[in-house]
């Protein structure tokens, strides 16, 4: 299975968030888009996603910027990728061009338990066991002063 470019920049977005110092450090889609090598606007896009399902909070304004929330530290990595990715299958086999094998096939059965296999596995994890000292090291930047940034 592979994820969505959209989950995987949300996942990236809440690791550099559960990296900063919390409300004392400025973080923004564009600082986020910077580290992680993504465009802004997409990763704009994944944190909006991510503030409607209650993992960030946003603070608009000079000082503003985004926030991890508690849901956001607590919540399961499989029930945040669910939440992105939405809730589909592996793969389609009815609609406008059904496949003429899916009354007879085991396939269809098979994805979806591997599919159920592989969100139980994220469901073992939380944010803080993506976040490694490395991960640290890579995404932490130091806290800026809120006027220093009047362009970001």
């Amino acid at each position: 299975m592979q994820l969505s470019r959209f989950t995987d920049l949300g996942l990236r977005a809440l690791m550099r968030l559960a990296v900063s110092s919390g409300a004392e450090e400025r973080v923004t889609a564009k600082l986020i888009a910077r580290q992680v090598n993504a465009s802004e606007n997409y990763v704009a896009k994944a944190v909006s996603k991510l503030a409607d399902l209650g993992y960030v909070a946003s603070q608009r304004g000079r000082t503003g910027g985004i926030f991890l929330t508690d849901a956001g530290r607590t919540t399961t990595i499989g029930t945040i990728v669910r939440k992105l990715e939405g809730d589909s299958e592996v793969i389609e086999c009815v609609g406008d061009n059904p496949c003429p094998l899916a009354g007879a096939c085991r396939l269809r059965g098979i994805l979806a338990t591997a599919q159920d296999a592989f969100y139980s596995e994220l469901d073992r994890y939380i944010l803080a066991d993506l976040v490694t000292p490395r991960t640290i090291e890579l995404l932490h930047m130091p806290a800026f002063p809120a006027a220093t940034l009047v362009n970001d």
